[in-house]
């Protein structure tokens, strides 16, 4: 599991418009990683819709948001013109960021075990180390909960 203080795993993945973005493009910026499992799920619609609802507070902090999920381009670029999202949603279909930092994990849902993404929040640092895990966190609160710790 990955730990505050170490260097965060780099990654470079497609955006909602299809352009890579990697971690490094951010170097000297906090950037805020919200790990989700999918686009359209009330959670992660009324998580994400509380990062676009402070959006401006991140960007007066020198903080970029970046929501990734295993969900497609295509999935995301609906899902952020649905909810008027401002900020980078990343598509990780082969898992290779979500595997990296280990949000790809046994869940129970109603009684059956299977693979997904636990909903995990990460703030990395200018120099890119993990400045804050923020693991299991409520759809509602995480976005405020970050930006106190910015």
């Amino acid at each position: 599991m990955l730990q505050e203080g170490m260097q965060a795993p780099a990654f470079t993945l497609s955006d909602k418009d299809g352009k890579q973005v990697s971690l490094s493009d951010f170097i000297g910026k906090k950037v805020v990683v919200y790990f989700y499992p999918k686009d359209n799920t009330p959670g992660c619609t009324r998580q994400a819709c509380a990062f676009a609802e402070d959006f401006a507070e991140f960007g007066n902090k020198n903080a970029v948001v970046i929501g990734i999920s295993k969900d497609s381009v295509q999935s995301h670029a609906r899902f952020a013109e649905k909810y008027n999202l401002p900020f980078i949603l990343l598509s990780d279909p082969e898992l290779k960021a979500i595997q990296a930092y280990g949000v790809w994990q046994e869940k129970k849902l109603y009684g059956k075990t299977s693979m997904g993404v636990v909903r995990t929040t990460f703030i990395i640092d200018e120099e890119g180390k993990i400045a804050k895990v923020m693991d299991k966190v409520k759809p509602d609160t995480n976005a405020r909960q970050v930006l106190r710790l910015l």
